[in-house]
């Protein structure tokens, strides 16, 4: 048997048996179907960190005719000691492979070595028709975990943990579309309960899983940090031919502007995505003119995601009387602290006044007498906490996101529900960096330092992964 731990994921045919394997495996390649038979052969899928394979799952076919084989072994047994031989003569008779093609190709990975994953749907009564399914897995003599999938409701689960107490060691209850991080490490645990040689290579694995879960989270910040600093150094400008009227040619520049803000976005969110190896994910991203509920530049995004005015009015505050402070430190303190006081009302003042607008838009003078009208850097202290708000959400989606999950990702519910808001603590540190960013004052380093800072503030939302409770309205948010 390989030292790497295989669980061949057997059952029912329609059961999320492939639904287990996309999310157990992180792999959105996995073909899930609503009709019987989408898996008719085995194919493995091993979960690798850093180029090392952890562990294998084994997607395979429905059974289809269990009674009928339970029959053909039991006409040949004679004591328990001997099943899994009887198990290896069926697969061995020449006629098996016609008779019984489902039941012989998911029974070989088992009788090479692999673990059982037996899944099961607690949506749905359970029935006799089960027992033979069970019976054959139990006469493997392989090690046995059975997993209730509730597909639907989970009406019938109690009556499936009675049913398969008797058969399987470990049971659990495992959605495999709602899924997330902290399930699915907890269940990797269990696995290696089944046997000891497992024991101590998932206990490794899990290591592995979380390391890797904390260098997805730290790549993701720096996505996000990258965008933030591309949004608040950008700049677009045009030039101004002989008698142009730059009032006529301002709207077309400001909505450049926009774009390439939303662009830049966009690309975070693919890398987020990427990142978390959800390579086939569908978003539902307006255009700008739509302005639906989940658009950047919408009232209602800036409204959830955005400052109150008592809180740009304290970032305002602290940022002017930085400002002022300087101006004391000038005067040798002949001013009295009359600067940081001065310099706090009037950067609170102009964070309010700038509140309101995207980007300021002038014309400036060009060499050989032509003139050029230039939007940017915002100066809207809004801007980088809607963006961040926004990225906060998508990034818990995602990373909270089962593989087995189909369907676009419905980023419309950031306009309901929100994560825990900032701390003034949060706001203050991260405000500095934007501030740095503005003023184009060492963009490296003040990237860098976003990035760690945003890793942190990922981390707390990524606390037992995605855990809706934690959501809330953005009412009691503010």
């Amino acid at each position: 048997m390989s030292e790497t731990p295989s669980f061949a994921v057997v059952g029912h045919p329609n059961k999320g048996k492939s639904s287990i394997v996309s999310t157990l495996a992180q792999d959105d390649s996995v073909r899930v179907g609503e009709m019987p038979g989408t898996t008719t052969r085995c194919r493995e899928f091993p979960l690798r960190v850093d180029g090392e394979t952890l562990y294998t799952l084994i997607d395979t076919p429905g059974f289809q005719r269990a009674r009928a084989a339970w029959d053909w072994m039991q006409a040949r047994a004679s004591t328990a000691d001997r099943h899994p031989e009887v198990v290896r003569q069926f697969l061995a008779d020449p006629d098996s492979p016609g008779r019984f093609p489902d039941e012989c190709e998911l029974l070989r990975p088992v009788m090479d070595g692999a673990g059982i994953l037996y899944v099961v749907d607690g949506s749905v009564p359970y029935g006799p028709e089960y027992e033979a399914e069970m019976e054959i897995l139990r006469w493997t003599g392989r090690p046995r975990l059975a997993l209730i999938n509730p597909i639907g409701t989970a009406d019938h689960v109690a009556a499936w943990r009675n049913a398969l107490g008797q058969y399987f060691s470990v049971v659990r209850v495992f959605d495999a579309v709602t899924a997330d991080f902290e399930k699915r490490v907890e269940l990797l645990r269990a696995f290696g309960q089944l046997q000891d040689d497992w024991r101590a290579p998932l206990a490794r694995a899990v290591d592995s899983l979380l390391a890797d879960r904390r260098r997805r989270r730290h790549a993701a910040a720096r996505a996000v940090a990258g965008c933030l600093a591309s949004m608040l150094t950008l700049q677009v400008d045009r030039t101004l031919g002989p008698g142009r009227d730059p009032d006529a040619l301002e709207p077309e520049l400001v909505r450049e502007y926009q774009q390439r803000l939303e662009e830049s976005e966009r690309r975070a969110r693919q890398q987020v995505e990427a990142i978390y190896d959800h390579h086939t994910l569908e978003r539902r991203e307006p255009a700008l003119e739509a302005l639906r509920p989940d658009d950047l530049f919408s009232a209602e995004s800036w409204r959830v995601f955005g400052l109150t005015r008592l809180q740009l009015l304290g970032l305002g505050a602290v940022g002017g009387a930085a400002a002022g402070g300087a101006l004391d430190v000038a005067l040798g303190g002949a001013s009295f602290l009359a600067g940081a006081l001065i310099g706090g009302g009037i950067g609170a003042a102009s964070s309010l006044y700038a509140a309101g607008r995207l980007v300021d838009v002038k014309v400036l003078q060009v060499p050989m007498g032509r003139r050029k009208l230039v939007a940017g850097p915002s100066r809207n202290r809004n801007l980088p906490f809607v963006v961040l708000g926004r990225a906060r959400l998508h990034h818990a989606l995602v990373a909270g996101r089962a593989h087995a999950q189909r369907g676009s990702l419905d980023l419309a519910v950031g306009v309901r529900d929100l994560l825990e808001p900032l701390g003034d603590g949060d706001r203050r540190a991260l405000e500095k960096q934007f501030g740095r960013l503005r003023g184009g004052r060492d963009v490296a380093d003040a990237t860098a330092r976003l990035t760690d800072l945003l890793g942190d503030l990922f981390g707390r939302d990524d606390a037992g992964d995605r855990d809706p409770g934690r959501l809330r309205s953005p009412d009691a948010a503010r």
